[in-house]
């Protein structure tokens, strides 16, 4: 018999990934050590909503140098995060620096310095190990692992990669998305993952591979298709004017999907996931008008709810 041990009330939301600075150019312009990472995007987006919606909170764990700003320490508390996850270890915080072209579809990565982030090791707080939703944002398959391992998940567990790992590390992520509830990839990974060029049947195989549970595959321009027991779901995605800086995009997709799934208990309905793919949809549709996290972290209750009817207007859903 599993019994869970519970210190007070659990948090909503653990979100265990990356906290970097960016230096990017699209062709809107260009920034330079801009806060982002995984776990960036996808704290201040399940913060959103957690404000929003009354929750019970969200915390983060990652790593930072000792170069990392008090003032984006301050950001993150300003939005309700907890914080005491982020471990500051000698040397420089995660550093990527990339563009973007044309259509912006594909980030061209420049350079990748990994500094403290290549030997970190996540630790969870012990007061942040029940938490009702996990999501372990973009990491090595083993430190996905590792923190899964350390955790007691209430309700759903979720899971984002790329095609890093696909390539360097297959077996370890084989292994550790058997583990999870939820399997959040982008199009060219299924793919990749599959050895397929059909997307459905790549999906298929996928889900397969997965050993059942849920598939969430995010299309970018062309919106999410999402594997559930019950039937397959797809959504297109919100048409906005204002692209800028896609960068955190899929993180705040994730973010905003983790928070509104961990106001309900049991089994994730098809239902329950397409309105949490609705809220994903909306809130990334945000993220991309602004370079970095500054939309997301911005985002005020009565732009997105006008936003969300409209989007409810287009696609049809109550």
């Amino acid at each position: 018999m599993n019994t869970k041990i519970c210190w007070g009330d659990s948090m909503d939301v653990l979100i265990v990934g990356s906290l970097a600075y960016d230096s990017l150019e699209t062709p809107m312009g260009s920034r330079e050590d801009e806060l982002g990472g995984s776990a960036s995007y996808g704290g201040f987006s399940a913060a959103f909503h957690n404000r929003k919606n009354g929750g019970n909170g969200v915390a983060l764990v990652g790593v930072v140098g000792q170069d990392f700003k008090s003032e984006h320490l301050e950001w993150y508390q300003k939005s309700g995060l907890e914080i005491t996850g982020i471990e500051e270890n000698e040397g420089e915080t995660f550093r990527w620096k990339g563009s973007y072209h044309g259509d912006m579809a594909e980030a061209i990565t420049h350079e990748t310095h990994l500094n403290v982030f290549e030997n970190f090791q996540p630790k969870v707080p012990l007061d942040q190990t029940t938490p009702k939703v996990l999501m372990c944002a973009n990491l090595h398959p083993s430190l996905q692992s590792s923190v899964i391992s350390q955790t007691d998940v209430g309700r759903v567990s979720i899971l984002d990669s790329m095609n890093l790992w696909i390539n360097i590390a297959i077996e370890e992520l084989r292994v550790v998305i058997t583990k999870v509830d939820i399997l959040i990839l982008n199009d060219a990974e299924v793919k990749m993952l599959a050895s397929d060029d059909n997307l459905i049947r790549a999906a298929d195989s996928v889900l397969k591979m997965k050993q059942g549970g849920i598939l969430v595959v995010k299309r970018g321009e062309h919106g999410v298709l999402a594997l559930h027991p019950d039937g397959i779901i797809s959504m297109p995605s919100y048409p906005t004017l204002e692209l800028t800086d896609p960068t955190g995009c899929g993180d705040s997709f994730a973010g905003a999907m983790a928070q509104f799934l961990s106001q309900k208990t049991g089994a994730v309905s098809r239902n329950e996931l397409a309105e949490s793919l609705v809220h994903a949809t909306v809130t990334a549709s945000f993220t991309i008008e602004n370079f970095g996290t500054e939309r997301i972290r911005n985002l005020s209750e009565d732009e997105y709810e006008m936003r969300l009817s409209e989007y409810r207007r287009i696609t049809n859903t109550s």
